[in-house]
């Protein structure tokens, strides 16, 4: 019986044990490896937060931007916001003064019910966002909402009138208060998003 003992019961329990003392060593493991991802996943969140820009800093290549009014917008759509009428229609929002429409960037929370034509679709940290000439949407409901895009947000086209800005003696494009920075991703000429202006 004590040699029983010694042969099978013994080495057994040295490997029942041995094994536990494993899993224990792993699931340690594990939960360091949880904890680092967590952390990561914050550090990641502050490096990505909203990177504003006070519009002091910015200096426009063209100090005056033309701006063009027309007397009449075909189609149009009244857009409330902030008790507010501002009007949509040919893919371009309006304010209106003396008589004349006047083209204005739409305001972050600016709600349509159909998104303009030639939109594209953006994805990045997961979600999907609608872009058409440079405004970026996100679905709600029925309705979509004009939003600021993620520090990071990748497009391959600014619209035409895009403008220049220099910030601490560096270049971006600027378009509807969203800077760009020039990049190449896969040989390709892309803009990522690098910060909002903020508007005083």
């Amino acid at each position: 019986m004590k040699a029983f003992i010694k042969k099978v019961v013994l080495p057994s329990l040295f490997i029942v044990a041995f094994s536990a003392q494993i899993l224990a060593q792993i699931n340690r493991n594990s939960t360091a490896k949880e904890k680092a991802v967590k952390i990561t996943n914050t550090s990641l969140k502050k490096a990505n937060a909203k990177r504003s820009i006070p519009k002091s800093r910015v200096t426009y290549k063209t100090p005056q931007k033309k701006v063009v009014s027309v007397r009449s917008v075909p189609n149009k759509t009244i857009v409330k916001h902030n008790n507010q009428n501002y009007y949509y229609g040919n893919n371009t929002y309006y304010t209106q003064s003396r008589g004349r429409y006047i083209p204005v960037a739409p305001k972050v929370g600016f709600r349509i019910k159909t998104l303009p034509v030639n939109f594209k679709i953006v994805r990045y940290n997961n979600n999907n966002y609608y872009n058409a000439h440079g405004i970026f949407y996100i679905q709600i409901n029925n309705q979509y909402e004009v939003i600021d895009p993620e520090i990071g947000t990748i497009v391959y086209e600014l619209p035409d009138d895009y403008e220049k800005v220099t910030i601490d003696e560096l270049t971006y494009y600027e378009y509807a208060n969203i800077l760009y920075e020039k990049i190449q991703v896969d040989d390709a000429r892309a803009y990522e998003v690098v910060g909002i202006i903020e508007m005083e």
